[in-house]
């Protein structure tokens, strides 16, 4: 097979952090296809085939890119931030699943640089020690399970990171998230909203939980909660690598 097929993050927004890596195989692709924001962040050139679609075609979006490969096209599949972060990655080999032949292709997962670190490094190091990352979407799990993972993980003290915390047609679970993290943590943790990271649009702000209102996060927010020991410094905020 002369095709093959890339996995690519373009990192969080910002073109100066997508990859060495990632830039070489589109530089090489005959097609790019993933989601239409994502594939919008492609500069179109000859030779090269744009092929957006909808966010919620995933698996379709990987068959569609396996074909082409299969049938020698050099193909990339892009995600915003890291693939294999709630992301393509997971979607490409689940469509691999019951197609060996498929599965002889030359297939490359490229990573990225994700909206979470690229959040963290814009507020300090809040994620300097221990932290989990978790996908507030209840569109592939149930709340239950979202729920039961915010409880686990702030009694296991991690900071934790969360994607997707609030959407148009999903308004509500931000607000039960915030509701079991003070249950869980208190009134006083430290938790960073950041918004469009890496953009000109870039906002940070950080706020204790007490303080956090549902309104302050949308689909372009990644969220970052503190640990217990999480704590100031000037503008920036921390969380020691020491354990006491």
């Amino acid at each position: 097979m002369t095709g093959w097929l890339a996995i690519a993050g373009l990192g969080p927004g910002d073109d100066r952090l997508v990859t060495p890596e990632v830039s070489a195989a589109l530089a090489e692709a005959t097609d790019v296809v993933g989601y239409i924001p994502y594939v919008a962040r492609v500069a179109p050139r000859p030779g090269l085939t744009l092929h957006p679609s909808d966010n919620r075609v995933e698996l379709d979006r990987a068959r569609a890119a396996l074909e082409m490969a299969a049938a020698g096209h050099r193909v990339v599949v892009v995600s915003s931030g890291d693939p294999g972060v709630f992301a393509m990655a997971s979607a490409v080999f689940e469509a691999l699943e019951g197609r060996p032949d498929w599965q002889a292709l030359d297939i490359r997962v490229l990573p990225g640089i994700t909206a979470m670190l690229a959040a963290a490094a814009a507020a300090g190091a809040p994620l300097g020690h221990d932290f989990c990352c978790i996908n507030l979407s209840d569109n592939l799990k149930p709340w239950a399970v979202i729920e039961t993972r915010l409880r686990h993980a702030a009694r296991a003290g991690f900071a934790m990171a969360f994607y997707n915390p609030r959407s148009a047609s999903r308004p509500e679970g931000f607000a039960k998230a915030l509701a079991t993290l003070r249950e869980e943590c208190g009134p006083d943790r430290l938790v960073t909203f950041a918004r469009a990271v890496s953009t000109p649009d870039q906002r940070i702000e950080t706020v204790t939980l007490a303080e956090a209102t549902p309104e302050m996060a949308d689909m372009r927010t990644v969220v970052i909660l503190g640990n217990s020991a999480t704590r100031r410094v000037g503008r920036f905020v921390y969380s020691p690598r020491s354990v006491r």
